[in-house]
């Protein structure tokens, strides 16, 4: 079946159509990007201000009529830190189907964690053991820890590189006192995070997904995108110290130019490699595997998995005593932001 996935995130929406089938690998048919910037579309008071709304329907509207004459049967559409983070989510979700007629799911930052987790242990297989999965959004940051498809421990906190840029970083190039701060800031944030992931078992592999590690990868030298999804790529704690020293020194219009950073992405660069350190630090962690699969194929298999046997696209979380689910998102991080 030919299926639209569209992605609303905090700084671009995508549409992703795919031909897939349960047991087969999804592939991929055409991908759309535009870049919109919707967490930065917020007022004082945290809402979508109406001219961010409006841009959003207009872009939902044309990637909805790009997905129908594609031919696709269904269009999964999901929004994540960005709507629902806003004090007005609720509002702009009305209009969005009101306007557009598309139903746009608001994901959890744990439903983000345990489909992301999914794509990446349906990638590595079953002979890859318990694996630890990083992935940093430009609103959060999701940890995943397990050996079977549903993680043990699903972690989502609210360190994305977009949030952390806007909050910690907002000179270009950023002050060294600042990058130091928040280097401090994160050990501090990811102390309970890392003693929960770690008390789950030791990883057999440990992996890293989205567009944020992906380029950090390709700045130390990892393949770039055009080799294909099946290259080995790897990301080591020592590259990205070295890599932060440097590019934490270049200006926005500087990281830019750089291979494997787009535009969009160059400003909030700085910010998602220090949560990178940080959470390699917190766990240990001296290298990942980086996952070209993420949250959207995460959504897609878990679809398939749903047409074949009736389930709900998404279970309620499930509670044990080896497992939790955590969405810090619900409730800010400790300590003062600057």
């Amino acid at each position: 079946m030919r299926l639209g996935v569209l992605d609303v995130g905090s700084n671009t929406v995508h549409l992703l159509v795919v031909d897939a089938h349960r047991g087969g690998h999804p592939t991929p048919m055409s991908s759309t990007k535009a870049t919109l910037r919707l967490a930065e579309a917020t007022d004082s008071a945290g809402k979508i201000t109406k001219r961010g709304a409006e841009k959003l329907i207009s872009t939902i509207d044309e990637f909805a009529k790009i997905a129908d004459s594609s031919g696709c049967e269904e269009l999964m559409a999901f929004a994540t830190s960005a709507v629902r983070d806003a004090g007005n989510s609720d509002d702009v979700l009305a209009r969005v189907r009101k306007e557009t007629g598309v139903e746009l799911r608001v994901l959890t930052g744990v439903d983000e964690s345990r489909l992301t987790f999914l794509a990446v242990r349906r990638w590595y297989g079953w002979s890859a053991g318990r694996i630890i999965n990083l992935d940093i959004g430009g609103g959060s940051l999701e940890i995943s820890s397990g050996v079977d498809e549903e993680p043990e421990v699903a972690l989502s906190l609210p360190l994305g590189a977009g949030r952390l840029t806007r909050e910690w970083l907002p000179d270009d190039p950023p002050g060294r006192r600042r990058v130091a701060m928040l280097r401090d800031w994160l050990d501090a944030e990811l102390s309970e995070a890392s003693v929960k992931i770690l008390e789950a078992g030791n990883p057999d592999l440990t992996v890293a997904s989205s567009k944020t590690f992906r380029s950090l990868a390709r700045l130390t030298g990892a393949a770039p995108s055009g080799a294909g999804p099946r290259v080995k790529r790897t990301l080591t704690a020592n590259g990205l110290r070295q890599l932060i020293s440097f590019i934490s020194r270049m200006t926005t219009a500087d990281r830019a130019e750089l291979e494997g950073v787009s535009a969009e992405r160059a400003p909030q660069i700085v910010a998602g490699a220090l949560v990178a350190e940080a959470s390699m630090r917190a766990l240990s962690i001296e290298s990942v595997d980086i996952c070209p699969w993420a949250l959207r194929e995460g959504l897609i298999l878990r679809k398939l998995d749903s047409e074949a046997d009736g389930s709900a696209l998404m279970e309620p979380s499930v509670r044990d005593a080896g497992g939790q689910v955590v969405d810090r998102n619900q409730n800010r991080s400790r300590g003062d932001k600057p």
